[in-house]
């Protein structure tokens, strides 16, 4: 059987050069829709079963953060459902993978990907349980809806509102995980049932969240871009209909239904860490925002040893950006706590596992404590 290589379905990406064997497979990082931005890469190969597979993704040095090549293993699923991390090496040119084939048909990404049908499913599952509003803002450019799942007890109009927002960058998926698992326990499933954090937590505030919003850039493979080659975490100050519509119409939501807390979830190609960037160089902040973030910061790190505040960002880093990015933008406008939180396309240094690195669990998990450090940020004051 010879060698093959597919990427023709959701969230797929790669370029073949050549694959004349199973020891010799050569192929390119596609570039992003209408951009020059390379990164993510979803690909099956298929007739390799008892082989040593070796991968070359000859143009990794040409790609837009060469930085997140260091120290990372790629991911491999023979099912689609169970990733692992593979031995990777980096050379500053190309990135190569080597693998003994234990099936005949092997998944590898750049991260566990997180599939249109799964948020679907998620999505059905949601808009049946009490509290709980799933409605479409809009569709997006290639006419993909932008969903937003709302979370109340029902009891009172007066609450807070808090808002998350997810995949402005579509290959960023390890914050949809995130999503999916701070929806899951604020609904009370699985082994959250009868979770008094979350009661409590909805006695005080309505959540609302965006699972995704760029499921074009998604869908096609996209690391960061939308159909239109457009950033929209750049967007965020003057959003139109024509190029960013999945900002324009959820920022017309959120200035409609008010906002008291705001964060958006991403990803980080190069550090090894999770950590979050607040809104420190926006003008206007003040000394009551800042505590108010450093306590959050304080709740989240005794909520999870997944997060810390020692390894991030420097606070200029997105200066000449500032409003354009959507918690910089929200916390100037509403005069809110307004963060943007990240994780590792790697895995985290501060709690390394081999064999899977950073994923969709753990990306679960920070989902899950996300909601304990809300609980005290809100209901312990």
């Amino acid at each position: 059987m010879s060698v093959s290589i597919a990427s023709h379905f959701d969230g797929g990406a790669i370029e073949v050069i050549s694959a004349v064997s199973s020891a010799n497979v050569r192929l390119r990082i596609a570039s992003d829709s209408r951009s020059t931005v390379r990164q993510w890469f979803y690909f099956r190969v298929s007739g390799v079963r008892g082989e040593l597979l070796t991968l070359s993704l000859d143009n990794a040095g040409d790609c837009t953060y060469t930085a997140g090549w260091s120290d990372y293993k790629v991911v491999a699923s023979y099912d689609g459902e169970n990733w692992f991390r593979v031995p990777t090496q980096f050379d500053g040119r190309a990135l190569r993978v080597r693998l003994e084939a234990k099936f005949d048909h092997i998944y590898f990404a750049y991260f566990e990907p997180y599939s249109e049908v799964r948020r679907a499913k998620f999505l059905g599952t949601l808009q049946t349980l009490p509290g709980v509003c799933v409605r479409d803002l809009c569709r997006s450019i290639n006419g993909k809806p932008i969903s937003l799942v709302r979370v109340s007890d029902g009891q009172r109009t007066s609450k807070k509102k808090l808002w998350f927002i997810a995949r402005q960058h579509s290959g960023e998926a390890m914050a949809e995980w995130f999503v999916e698992g701070l929806l899951q326990r604020l609904t009370r499933q699985g082994c959250w049932e009868g979770d008094p954090i979350a009661r409590d937590l909805l006695s005080r505030a309505d959540i609302l969240v965006v699972p995704n919003m760029n499921p074009d850039g998604s869908a096609l493979g996209n690391l960061r871009m939308n159909a239109a080659g457009i950033d929209l975490n750049r967007q965020w100050s003057d959003p139109n209909a024509i190029s960013s519509p999945e900002v324009l119409y959820v920022r017309e939501e959120i200035m409609s239904t008010g906002c008291d807390a705001f964060f958006d979830v991403h990803g980080d190609e190069a550090l090894p860490y999770v950590f979050a960037a607040g809104t420190e160089t926006v003008s206007g902040s003040d000394q009551d925002r800042a505590r108010e973030q450093e306590t959050f910061v304080n709740h989240l790190k005794n909520a999870t040893s997944e997060f810390q505040n020692e390894f991030g960002y420097a606070t200029n880093k997105h200066e000449k950006d500032n409003l354009q990015l959507a918690a910089r933008f929200i916390g100037h406008h509403f005069g809110c706590l307004a963060m943007t939180l990240e994780m590792p396309f790697k895995d985290n240094a501060n709690c390394p596992d081999e064999r899977t690195g950073w994923n969709g669990a753990r990306s679960r998990a920070l989902g899950a404590a996300m909601l304990q450090a809300l609980y005290w940020q809100l209901c312990q004051r």
